[in-house]
């Protein structure tokens, strides 16, 4: 009797014999990315900095309603009071009661943190995927950018452009989110120089798909998962760099509020008044930590290399 012809169950495999290994084709991203969350959710330190970041969250956004005084309101009757009943944080200088100027402090700082952010991602993403994925002199333009601008240390850049456009929180937002432009660059474009060499993207170029597309469809899915960890530890150093700016006068301006410009105040009245600096400082510490653990924990949840 003749053999019956059999089924091979053997999984795909590249030029050599070997098991195909793409880093992740699209059709594998949503169980991926359900994993990532349920590893990220047994991750305790990352809990725990997600309440942290979710706590400065609601209390920016609903800061009208949270102050107990307007923030800029004075009164010289309770200049530089202790903290009270009345007044839980102390008062500063001119009588403003600290944890209201925290309360709508925390509005600026975290705006400053992730526009900035938004900026560096929304500029530096697409550059660092057209160079990646194109190379020869579109790799060549936007790498030596990237390594001109990687070369100034990061707030010193700030700093300088800060100086430069003068001195509000907007121009503060723009500094910063330049400054830290080149990380997402060149985290993109190592990306995309990985997968545009895997076998479903020379699939789609043999079928006749356009750059973008393939870009769009094949090249951002697998970048995205790094950008989120590296956006998310980069909020932290950008909330560092704005109180920076701020307590230099290069940020936000008064009497409007910010973590970083209270501690400029309070730098003068640190031996009569310290809760003037502890409470703001206290509150810069938490947010950045809160961020440092949010991302610590997507980089082992969403990060393909620790998959």
């Amino acid at each position: 009797m003749a053999a019956l012809p059999t089924t091979s169950t053997a999984s795909p495999t590249s030029d050599g014999g070997r098991p195909a290994t793409a880093i992740a084709s699209p059709e594998r991203l949503p169980r991926r990315r359900h994993r990532g969350l349920r590893k990220f959710a047994r991750n305790r330190a990352a809990v725990v900095g997600a309440i942290i970041v979710a706590f400065a969250v609601i209390v920016a956004l609903f800061a009208p309603w949270l102050s107990p005084y307007d923030p800029i309101a004075t009164s010289f009757m309770t200049v530089r009071q202790a903290p009270s009943a009345l007044h839980w944080f102390g008062t500063d200088e001119l009588g403003r009661d600290v944890l209201a100027r925290m309360i709508f402090g925390a509005r600026a700082s975290l705006a400053a943190g992730v526009v900035s952010v938004g900026i560096a991602v929304i500029v530096g993403v697409p550059l660092g995927l057209l160079a990646g994925y194109f190379g020869r002199w579109v790799d060549a333009i936007v790498s030596r950018l990237a390594d001109a601008l990687l070369s100034i240390p990061f707030l010193i850049l700030a700093i300088a452009m800060a100086a430069f456009l003068g001195a509000s929180l907007t121009n503060a937002m723009i500094a910063i989110g330049v400054s830290a432009m080149p990380r997402f660059v060149r985290l993109a474009r190592a990306q995309a120089l990985t997968v545009k060499a895997e076998e479903y993207v020379e699939g789609a170029r043999a079928i006749g798909l356009t750059d973008a597309r393939i870009i769009v469809r094949y090249i951002l899915p697998n970048v995205l998962p790094p950008i989120i960890v590296q956006a998310s530890l980069t909020v932290a150093t950008a909330i560092i760099a704005e109180a920076s700016l701020s307590f230099l006068g290069l940020g936000q301006l008064p009497p409007s509020p910010s973590w970083g410009s209270m501690l400029n105040t309070a730098k003068d009245f640190v031996d009569q008044a310290p809760w003037m600096s502890i409470f703001p400082g206290i509150a810069i510490f938490l947010t950045v930590l809160g961020f440092n653990l949010l991302g610590d924990g997507l980089r082992d949840a969403l990060d393909p290399r620790e998959q």
